[in-house]
């Protein structure tokens, strides 16, 4: 079997996650301070619990109910183990006042600097009904993130716009129709002119579809406006100034200059954050992120951007 480039390269990350008595890197906040952050000399972490199904319950006081502990783990059991560590509250779009309430609880910690939601959603994350968490989240000032992943489960939607797929080489391929649809939805439906401090980060869906949908979306806004005339600028220039991106899983063309045009199409130096992803399998350590940018992005890419989002002191964010 030939193994795609990235999975070589990325052979010592999978390897060393499991220690020597068999237990994961990613086990303890002790643990992962030491053989990570450590390790790849990272200056802050951020933590983003991977339990995305709370979003799939249709009973949304149940919902709510695990989010809260979950939360309290990460804010009160992990953050006081590594100064280093930063954490992302984990909320559920079902009941948007329920989430507000959460955000309420624990929005205020100092080491809360992000709210997490999962990609899926009853309906695009633009319309009106999830205003309750935007207002909390600007409140705090903290960004608003979704993460994939949940699409096709639960009472989510189906993965893809045409139904579901039977492999997850096809399910993982479509995933960023999702990100698509809510993009669109949270422009045009002026959610950043009711919200103007919010910011919002795509984490987890590549590049390369960004440039080619601004350019479609700058196109119907000169045809369309009427339908929105709330908006008083491109959608591009909302998108730059609100939207951030993150550089796991990004693409991989054969001929890495091909990437480097894409990430010249957009204001990439301003909207694109490291992330590494870890512990997932295809996590990416800072050295491999960096190696597939443009020298001049770097210093912005791995740090800049990510230091002024979320109000941190000079270092890296993993």
């Amino acid at each position: 079997m030939v193994l795609p480039l990235s999975l070589v390269q990325l052979q010592p990350i999978i390897d060393s996650s499991i220690l020597p008595d068999g237990t994961h890197i990613a086990d303890s906040a002790l643990s992962l301070a030491r053989h990570f952050l450590d390790v790849y000399n990272i200056k802050y972490g951020l933590l983003n619990v991977d339990d995305l199904a709370i979003g799939l319950s249709p009973e949304p006081d149940y919902a709510a109910a695990v989010v809260s502990p979950i939360n309290d783990v990460i804010v009160h059991e992990w953050l006081p183990v590594d100064p280093r560590f930063r954490a992302s509250l984990i909320v559920s779009p079902v009941d948007p006042p329920l989430a507000a309430r959460e955000i309420h609880r624990l929005g205020h910690h100092p080491g809360v600097v992000q709210v997490l939601i999962p990609s899926w959603a009853r309906m695009p994350y633009g319309q009106r009904f999830y205003h309750p968490i935007y207002a909390a989240a600007a409140e705090y000032n903290l960004p608003v993130a979704i993460h994939p992943g949940s699409e096709g489960v639960g009472i989510a939607y189906p993965p893809t716009p045409a139904g579901y797929p039977s492999t997850y080489f096809e399910f993982h391929t479509g995933l960023v129709t999702s990100y698509i649809g809510h993009l669109i939805s949270l422009v045009t439906e002026g959610v950043f002119v009711q919200f103007p401090t919010l910011k919002w980060v795509l984490i987890e869906d590549g590049v390369s579809w960004l440039p080619p949908l601004l350019w479609r979306f700058n196109k119907n806004y000169k045809a369309l406006r009427q339908t929105t005339p709330w908006l008083t600028q491109l959608p591009s220039e909302y998108v730059c100034e609100h939207v951030r991106l993150t550089t796991q899983p990004m693409e991989e063309p054969y001929n890495p200059n091909h990437l480097h045009q894409i990430l010249g199409m957009f204001d990439a130096g301003h909207m694109l954050m490291f992330s590494s992803d870890f512990p997932h399998w295809d996590g990416d350590t800072p050295d491999f992120a960096a190696r597939g940018l443009p020298p001049a992005l770097r210093p912005r890419v791995m740090h800049a951007t990510a230091r002024e989002l979320y109000g941190l002191p000079q270092g890296e964010l993993a």
